[in-house]
């Protein structure tokens, strides 16, 4: 008996140190020399047993502080709870650096590659301000509505209070898109450490030609300590001077749109493009009737998703297509902003067999390489299923005699013969039963002019579901199916193609059921019956 209880707690061990985990992050992975970043070290376990070994970060940083907070968030699986080492590094040199991994117990975390660059800060006079702005484009030069990415630092020695403020950007020629927030982090400048506050801008110019960046103020008041007159009081109230400072202005070289990029095409100058698709279901699974959705994603980077054109929707003979708003989305990364645009559309086949999907392709200029280039996704071939749920025989044509394979003619005519004669006696009993001064009997069930009422107040309504409900329970009661009616009738048709695309759209469509009450009230006389006015079944409240 103890051997399986021991076994159950080995099993039950080995599953929670996997179920734990070391994580690492960094608030950014490009940084100049001499400045400090904070290192994130996260354990899943909520009390670990002991702390990080930090040793392996002595051969490239200096570990300047480190502090332990323990945090409790709430996720869809109930409260978790975590511990989290923050460590305050400054690179000892530029270059490619990397974040070692670090173990804690038998976890370990990835390696992190850093991008360290040399200062670019001078040894002048003006650089030992005990506040200063230091002002740099990524790039010189730009195609016109092209991003360039512009960094501010503000540079501060003495302490400061929070009633700094930096005036605002704006530029009449360009589009401007803040990444992010302000980072705060500290550097050393001529031997002095400084804290930063670091702000970065996207710049979309809208012309070429010659651009000026303009010079930002920067205001804030310098904490300083006032002693009362006998010098007693050092904790006294604080006061401070007003200090002001602004940016230098920078220059911006703005090239326009390449001649050998086509004139009948978007201009899209961008770092990198990528195209991309994917389904729900799979399109092997694709059946007669039944949706695939197939979503389209256009990612580049060092554009807006503002930016990004609609892709192609060029119509395919045997698909049904019902396609939703588009998703825009922007991202701020190390290089600038990531803009994405997200098309979704409803097929549904029409037809077994296969089917052609056209190739879909975007042309964009590589700003990095100065060339041409195409993201392409290839044609694709749907081979579509028979559906078993919707086979059916197709509609007879208006007159053609009813007949089923394997039953002689006689027993269709005996049929008949018998039909009619009790048609003609319950039309007897039905006249009998009219002259009769009291009420006889009561409707059994909704007639067809109870379900086209219902019809008509769910098309009023806009309602789609409840629309559907009441248009398959009138098509019931009638002499054709609904198929067959929309075949021979075309403003049938197109009205159950809005129905039908509304209730595909995964997002969703403002439907309006004016147009296929309309076209129900069109049909010929035959297929209504509960159009006409039917005879009450009360009697007179006068009789003659």
């Amino acid at each position: 008996m103890i051997r399986p209880l021991c076994i159950l707690l080995l099993c039950l061990l080995a599953w929670a140190s996997q179920a734990e985990e070391l994580t690492a992050r960094v608030d950014r992975t490009r940084l100049g020399a001499g400045e400090t970043l904070e290192l994130t070290l996260e354990s899943s376990d909520p009390a670990p047993l002991g702390k990080p070994d930090l040793t392996p970060l002595e051969q490239h940083f200096e570990v300047l502080g480190t502090r332990q907070v323990n945090r409790l968030t709430n996720e869809a699986g109930g409260a978790r709870s975590t511990t989290q080492w923050i460590v305050t590094l400054q690179p000892k040199h530029p270059g490619q650096l990397s974040v070692p991994p670090l173990r804690l117990g038998d976890q370990q975390t990835q390696a992190i590659v850093l991008h360290v660059q040399k200062s670019g800060m001078d040894a002048g006079t003006a650089r030992l301000a005990p506040v200063f702005i230091d002002a740099s484009l990524d790039r010189e030069n730009v195609y016109v509505q092209a991003q360039v990415v512009l960094t501010l630092r503000i540079y501060h020695s003495v302490s400061l209070y929070d009633d700094s403020n930096l005036s605002p950007l704006q530029m009449a020629d360009a589009r401007i898109e803040p990444l992010g927030t302000p980072r705060t982090y500290e550097t050393s400048v001529n031997g002095v450490r400084h804290g930063v506050i670091e702000m970065r801008y996207a710049l979309f110019p809208q012309r070429s030609g010659e651009l000026l960046i303009p010079s930002l103020a920067f205001t804030a008041t310098e904490v300083s300590r006032a002693p009362d007159r006998d010098g007693l009081l050092p904790f006294g109230p604080h006061s401070g001077r007003q200090i002001r400072v602004e940016s230098p202005a920078i220059p911006l070289r703005v090239k326009a749109r390449p001649a050998e990029y086509p004139a009948d095409v978007p201009w899209l100058p961008a770092r990198a493009l990528e195209l991309s698709e994917s389904w729900n279901p799979a399109p092997e699974q694709a059946r007669v009737g039944e949706s695939l959705t197939r979503q389209l994603t256009l990612k580049a980077d060092g554009l807006s998703s503002a930016q990004l054109p609609p892709l192609a929707n060029l119509p395919v003979d045997g698909l049904r297509r019902y396609p939703d708003q588009p998703q825009l989305a922007e991202q701020p990364g190390e290089r600038g902003l990531i803009g994405s645009r997200e098309e979704r559309e409803a097929l549904v086949p029409t037809h077994d067999g296969r089917i052609e999907l056209p190739a879909q392709e975007v042309l964009w200029w590589n700003t990095v390489h100065e060339r041409l280039e195409r993201a392409r996704l290839p044609a694709r071939t749907l081979v579509v299923k028979t559906n078993p749920e919707l086979a059916a025989e197709p509609p007879q044509p208006l007159g053609a005699p009813l007949t089923l394979p394997g039953q002689p003619l006689w027993v269709w005519q005996l049929t008949s013969a018998l039909l009619l004669c009790t048609t003609l006696l319950g039309f007897g009993l039905w006249w009998r039963a009219r002259r009769q001064p009291a009420i006889r009997s009561a409707v059994a069930g909704p007639n067809s002019r109870t379900l086209l009422d219902e019809l008509r107040r769910a098309c009023q309504a806009n309602d789609t579901q409840a629309t559907r409900q009441a248009l398959d329970a009138w098509a019931r009661q009638q002499p054709e199916t609904l198929a067959a009616m929309a075949a021979r009738y075309v403003p049938l048709s197109a009205a159950l193609d809005g129905l039908n695309g509304a209730l595909y759209s995964e997002g969703g469509q403002y439907w309006q059921g004016e147009d296929l009450w309309q076209a129900i009230r069109s049909l010929p006389s035959a297929l209504l019956p509960g159009t006409a006015q039917e005879p009450s079944q009360l009697p007179p409240l006068y009789p003659r």
